[in-house]
């Protein structure tokens, strides 16, 4: 319970709020989509909406059927579009904030965390060495690959079969492949061990926002002459990124959860800050 209350008790509290928003916002989705289609009722006016329908990378997966057809491919919608770019913009400007955020399997990977820091304590997501954690963290470029391809080439979401986020909203459905469930499984139980596994060594969507944190606008600076080296800011990013390292956090891993700012974990007064223009 003491680790529920401090994870909503952080300085930049307004972040779990919205994760909590967007995680309920999703399952009443989820739940009502299921409902409209099996004829027991929910609500007509989200009827037509789903987790494929919301979900922003659905546009990245079907891009090439829509600018080499100009069709869509099943179960992806306008809306799959105008979430991609939306998505896109906002990690041009503030970096990968949709999985730092608002997407709903990094927040509940966050939830089990709880979990995990309370059996492990300082154990917690230091068991992967760490050379083969920095070999593993592209590996999300490699499944982004593969997904791009075999979407293109079978016009169909093939990752589908493989989602844990989808299947994390359909666990239910006898429509859900078994591998999307094994996955879902796995993801959680790693959870207990390393903060936010699926996000560091498997998500697509994730490795291709976290290209924008080489160029993004705004940024996550750290004041050397204000540094205490006391590295709060190290042990607080849920992504392992070595903040006390870096005079600008332009790590591919950085979710812009800003846990490592002086609003949330550096005691020193404006050594970590989210800024633009050095400002």
């Amino acid at each position: 319970m003491k680790a529920i209350k401090k994870y909503f008790k952080r300085r930049i509290w307004i972040r779990p709020v919205v994760q909590l928003f967007f995680f309920i916002l999703v399952a009443i989705i989820a739940v009502n989509h299921t409902q409209s289609e099996s004829g027991g009722g929910g609500v007509p006016f989200f009827s037509q909406a789903s987790v494929h329908a919301i979900c922003p990378f659905g546009g990245v997966e079907a891009l090439y059927q829509y600018l080499s057809a100009g069709s869509f491919i099943p179960k992806i919608f306008e809306s799959s579009f105008i979430l991609m770019f939306i998505g896109l913009l906002l990690a041009l400007f503030f970096g990968p904030v949709i999985c730092g955020w608002v997407c709903p399997l990094g927040t509940i990977q966050e939830w089990v965390a709880i979990l995990g820091r309370k059996l492990f304590r300082r154990r917690y997501n230091n068991f992967v060495p760490e050379k083969l954690d920095q070999i593993l963290r592209y590996a999300r470029y490699i499944v982004l690959a593969l997904v791009i391809y075999f979407t293109a080439k079978g016009a169909a979401l093939v990752f589908a079969d493989y989602d844990p986020y989808f299947a994390l909203f359909h666990f239910w459905a006898a429509d859900t492949a078994i591998g999307a469930l094994i996955v879902l499984g796995i993801t959680l139980v790693a959870a207990l061990f390393v903060e936010r596994p699926w996000c560091k060594y498997l998500c697509p969507y994730g490795a291709l926002l976290g290209v924008f944190n080489l160029f993004r606008i705004f940024q996550i600076k750290r004041d050397e002459g204000l540094c205490e080296m006391d590295k709060a800011c190290d042990r607080a990013c849920p992504m392992n990124i070595t903040v006390s390292a870096k005079k600008v956090i332009r790590d591919h891993q950085c979710i812009s959860c800003m846990e490592c700012t002086t609003e949330a974990s550096c005691p020193f007064a404006g050594v970590v800050e989210f800024s633009v223009g050095g400002k």
